[in-house]
């Protein structure tokens, strides 16, 4: 009787796990069970293993290997992104002062015609792509942003590059984005009748800590002093304040990506004004960092220069841009976890320090910064953070590592086509 009770339960507990695995695997229940089983793992990990408490500690100009041969240029940025050449630490910057002057633009401006999605697990950008997009009468939603975007549904963040990219390849509509914007101008595009999507930080309304979103701005009230954004997270039409805006904003560097019809890109970039040219874009966001770090304190201060040494290596400093994250992570040791949430997420969606590092030839930062980034997050899927792993460890012998870590950055997003492009060449394919 016991073996036979043994034997049942060798062949029903399988079925009922398996089972369980299908039912849980089916799209319509996964998508309401996914970010509960996400969030319960999250907070068994983030308990046992605080993630504020994982520092990452610069070591600077240590001791590097020598390498026989240059490594290619591992950007995974726009063509017209990609660096050349590093360029001098103190380049000249233009004044963050407006220079544009512009036909005033009314009190109160509400752009209607967006059609609110709220986001489905780790689908805030494709959500608030296809919100954006649905303005311009365009035939589809989150899933078919996503398809493009992140194929692996675990896949943490999506860049800002990555949602232009899909505008332009993959839809009839032009998209680009920049970064140093400012409240007036957001104003103007929304008066010329452009919705645009915004990277900022976020925290509260439920969730616990600090983390990076996407908000599509469709319409701003001078006497209320706000915007209204279509938030996947919260609630449609959501107001949110200039104060707000300005503060949490300036965590990604005030990033901004607009959409439209490529019959009306003079429009846009009249708007734009100067800062149609990328070069004087990042020239005029990295000073703006620069005034910020002098008027800023605490948490504000370190995002302050994690900007400028963002906008640094957009402008191919990459000296200048490492000692800028080295005080970046400075200020970050000292950020007390009873004052401020402590934003130990941000490489999950910003990548500069990798870049400023690894060009600047610290590979053992990169190697540290992005093991301390896997190691804090609940669930490593940063198909960045793998990659640029693997890059630092190339560089310093560990070639089984490095094609490790690739093959971990591919799996993570079978779209990554750079990181293809380094694994087929580490390993003799091309």
């Amino acid at each position: 009787m016991q073996r036979r009770r043994l034997l049942i339960a060798l062949l029903v507990v399988p079925a009922i796990l398996l089972l369980v695995a299908v039912f849980y695997n089916y799209p319509p229940i996964n998508e309401r069970l996914a970010w509960r089983v996400d969030a319960w793992r999250a907070e068994i990990k983030y308990a046992l293993n605080p993630p504020e408490e994982a520092l990452f500690i610069p070591q600077g100009d240590q001791e590097q290997p020598q390498i026989s041969t240059p490594l290619p240029s591992p950007t995974p940025l726009p063509p017209t992104m990609t660096p050349t050449a590093a360029g001098p630490t103190d380049t000249p910057l233009p004044s963050p002062t407006p220079t544009i002057t512009s036909t005033p633009i009314p009190e109160k401006v509400n752009l209607g015609g967006i059609t609110h999605e709220f986001q489905k697990w780790n689908n805030c950008g494709p959500a608030n792509l296809s919100m954006a997009l649905s303005f311009w009468n365009w035939n589809g939603d989150q899933r078919d942003t996503a398809a493009y975007l992140k194929p692996n549904q675990r896949d943490k963040n999506v860049m800002p590059y990555e949602m232009v990219a899909f505008v332009n390849e993959q839809t009839e509509f032009n998209a680009l984005w920049r970064v140093g914007g400012d409240l007036g101008l957001l104003k103007r595009f929304i008066a010329a009748g452009f919705p645009v999507i915004v990277e900022k930080g976020f925290e509260g309304a439920g969730f616990e800590g600090w983390m990076g979103h996407y908000e599509v701005l469709n319409a701003y009230d001078d006497s209320r002093g706000v915007f209204l954004a279509q938030d996947s997270f919260i609630m449609e039409n959501l107001p949110v304040s200039y104060e707000d805006m300005s503060k949490y904003w300036r965590h990604f560097n005030y990033t901004y990506i607009v959409v439209y019809y490529p019959a009306r890109e003079e429009e846009v970039m009249a708007i734009l004004g100067p800062h149609a040219d990328e070069t004087y874009n990042y020239q005029y966001a990295a000073q703006k960092a620069s005034d910020d770090i002098f008027t800023l304190e605490g948490r504000a201060k370190a995002f302050a220069w994690f900007n400028r040494g963002t906008n640094l290596v957009y402008l191919d400093d990459y000296a200048g841009a490492a000692a800028a994250y080295d005080e970046f992570f400075a200020l970050y040791a000292g950020l007390n976890p009873e004052e401020v949430n402590i934003p130990w997420r941000t490489i999950w969606y910003q990548t500069g320090p990798y870049w400023a590092y690894f060009y600047s030839g610290r590979y053992y930062d990169v190697l540290n910064l992005a093991t301390t980034t896997i190691d804090a997050a609940s669930e490593p899927a940063i198909e960045e953070t793998w990659y640029w792993r693997a890059l630092a460890k190339e560089a310093l012998g560990d070639i089984d590592g490095a094609v490790a870590d690739l093959s971990e950055a591919v799996k993570l997003n079978d779209h990554f086509d750079i990181a293809w492009h380094h694994l087929n060449r580490i390993q003799g394919g091309g």
